[in-house]
């Protein structure tokens, strides 16, 4: 698909994010199971899957055919992020198939001393056609990587880095309105949205599309939602 095509099938839509990392229960080293959860997705009617590492992008591609924002997650020493933080978890989601690829582009420590623009743009010398969607916490991060060349911006990292810590545990409306009206690019919702009437008024906000994952497909989060709520009766 072209920029455009992947743009015209997010928009408007709820973008599933598939994803299990080392530790969680869907997660297996010996095989890719998050390709069953992308199945899920797809016959409830999701036109475009998130999910991290490269076999899993792989396997939700081959299952489902549709496009896939990919990232990989991966901790350096001396590096605040973790979200596809160097060109070789770039690359490994470009050699995997990605649609789109997520790069951390907070204003946390890098270990290699580039700030979020300068990483954006040798991933731009490397692949002058990849679609790049910038994962932000703040409006500043976002204003700068789209000038720095990211195609697309997402509230991701908003309550997971220092400065935002404190954003509580439902979403950032604000944010994402701010965002809409500051670029001209699409600015995509994502971080706790836990329900569908949250999602809805993300779109109505003007978000290009919505990301949600825990709510849908984590059940250790979504049970321990659950249990929480009843755990003092």
């Amino acid at each position: 698909m072209t920029r455009q095509e992947l743009f015209d099938t997010m928009r408007g839509t709820v973008v599933v994010s598939c994803q299990a990392v080392p530790g969680e229960p869907l997660y297996d080293p010996e095989r890719s199971v998050m390709y069953l959860m992308a199945r899920a997705a797809k016959q409830a009617g999701a036109k475009m899957i998130r999910t991290s590492s490269a076999r899993d992008i792989r396997e939700i591609k081959a299952e489902t055919g549709l496009p896939v924002i990919g990232l990989i997650k991966r901790a350096y020493p001396g590096y605040g992020g973790y979200i596809t933080i160097t060109l070789r978890e770039v690359r490994e989601c470009v050699d995997a198939g990605a649609d789109i690829v997520a790069v951390d582009c907070t204003n946390v420590p890098r270990g290699d001393g580039l700030t979020p623009a300068q990483y954006l743009r040798r991933i731009r010398e490397e692949f002058p056609d990849l679609t790049l969607m910038a994962d932000c916490a703040t409006l500043e991060e976002a204003v700068a990587a789209h000038a720095a060349g990211a195609d697309l911006v997402g509230t991701t990292m908003n309550g997971y880095t220092p400065q935002t810590a404190d954003q509580g545990d439902g979403p950032n409306y604000a944010l994402v309105e701010a965002m809409v009206k500051a670029l001209p690019c699409p600015v995509v919702a994502e971080g706790r949205i836990h329900a569908p009437a949250q999602a809805r008024r993300m779109l109505e906000l003007g978000a290009w599309a919505v990301v949600v994952g825990g709510a849908i497909t984590r059940p250790l989060e979504i049970a321990r939602r659950f249990m929480d709520a009843v755990k003092d009766l």
